[in-house]
């Protein structure tokens, strides 16, 4: 009976993997609002009715693939930081950075799905949380780290966050912890920087405009570095 189960399970696993991946070629010919449950049962010569026993709705499909999309980019940042020496702290920002935009521009369907535009009806569940902040703990952590090593330098000039800010602060705290308000208040722009200039890049907004798109990113990153005040 045990063999017989595992048996099961991986023809299981086995279909379920099918699934995901013509849902995946779905996400680049029809977007996430056009994935079809059926369409994919007739491409894998399945009825209807049978794959409903695997994702028994559109929305538990869209899940998956979200979950599958956040854990996949979790794991290029983590093993992106891992790479760096710890106590360069610029460089494993540099190179989580990297990671995100090499991974989005090899995965622009996936990417689509997790920062593009929400899908009409769609609301995603609690299950996605804890794939969804992979390289948002890496990040905090770089951070949080160059904090601890009193190696962060920020630059004059810039406005101190709103008393109203503090509230906002004590949340991310969670992931970044021990750092102040303006540092939190520095590190939530450089984020934001990142993805909004991943997500230019991939949707076509730098097009006939910067021709060394490696290069200015490059560039756009140190800028981010600087304001959080990491070394140069």
């Amino acid at each position: 009976m045990s063999a017989s189960r595992t048996a099961r399970e991986r023809v299981r696993a086995e279909l379920t993997r099918e699934i995901t991946d013509i849902a995946r070629g779905q996400l680049a010919t029809e977007g996430a609002s056009g994935l079809s449950l059926r369409a994919i049962a007739r491409e894998m010569g399945m009825v209807s009715s049978a794959i409903y026993r695997y994702f028994p709705s559109r929305d538990d499909l869209l899940t998956a693939l979200i979950i599958d999309g956040y854990n996949a980019l979790g794991e290029a940042v983590e093993k992106a930081d891992a790479a760096v020496a710890r106590e360069d702290h610029t460089g494993r920002w540099l190179a989580v950075c990297h990671a995100v935009r090499d991974w989005a521009l090899a995965h622009p369907h996936e990417y689509a799905l997790l920062y593009g535009s929400p899908v009409p009806g769609y609301k995603a569940p609690m299950d996605t949380v804890a794939a969804a902040i992979r390289d948002t703990v890496v990040y905090g952590r770089i951070v949080s780290d160059a904090h601890e090593a009193g190696v962060l330098n920020p630059r004059d000039g810039f406005p101190a966050p709103p008393a109203a800010f503090s509230g906002d602060a004590g949340r991310v705290r969670d992931i970044i912890p021990g750092v102040p308000d303006d540092v939190i208040a520095r590190a939530l722009l450089a984020w934001t920087g990142l993805f909004g200039w991943v997500s230019f890049e991939l949707f076509g907004q730098f097009n006939n405009v910067i021709l060394d798109p490696r290069a200015a990113f490059e560039h756009a990153m140190r800028c981010h570095a600087a304001l959080l005040g990491l070394p140069a």
